[in-house]
């Protein structure tokens, strides 16, 4: 068949070449749409210093981002939001054991509205966030860190918010 239509061998192997390229093409953006999906940020508000953490793209690990000045939150927000694609943004709501809000709740609550008139378009979920500053220096502990590195506040904050988010995920 070969020695007798090779041209039209020649455009059947063509057509198939285009096809797969278009398939190939086709799954890239099912694929892309399907499990590229926006990160998770969560945060962990104080008054003076706020902890974030975030997903990877996949949401299968949470890694901390950073510690920043509660003043300088919505800037650095604001930054971050037009670099990466963040899909929700999870934030730690502090109670107490009886599960009435801590005296910081309604700070995080005001916070919350801030955010929310901000950012109108981030989906937001709050978290019961209790324990986490004890954990995060049980944890830092557990690893070796240095009791000079436990001491900056900045590294619980932040490995707070790893807690808040590694919650979140695992209860979904």
């Amino acid at each position: 068949n070969e020695i007798l239509f090779p041209k039209a061998m020649a455009l059947e192997s063509e057509v198939k070449k285009k096809f797969f390229e278009i398939a190939r093409f086709n799954w890239s953006i099912q694929f892309n749409h399907k499990f590229l999906m926006g990160r998770i940020l969560a945060i962990d508000f104080g008054m003076k210093r706020t902890g974030l953490a975030v997903t990877d793209p996949l949401r299968i690990i949470a890694t901390a981002l950073d510690m920043v000045e509660t003043s300088k939150l919505m800037d650095y927000l604001k930054k971050y939001f037009q670099s990466q694609e963040v899909e929700k943004v999870i934030i730690g709501l502090p109670k107490r054991l009886n599960n009435t809000d801590s005296e910081i709740a309604p700070e995080v609550r005001k916070f919350i509205e801030k955010f929310k008139s901000a950012f109108p378009d981030k989906t937001i979920q709050t978290v019961d966030e209790r324990f986490t500053s004890s954990m995060a220096q049980q944890a830092m502990i557990a690893g070796g860190m240095k009791k000079k590195d436990r001491q900056v506040k900045g590294n619980v904050d932040k490995i707070s918010a790893v807690l808040i988010l590694q919650s979140y995920m695992q209860g979904f």
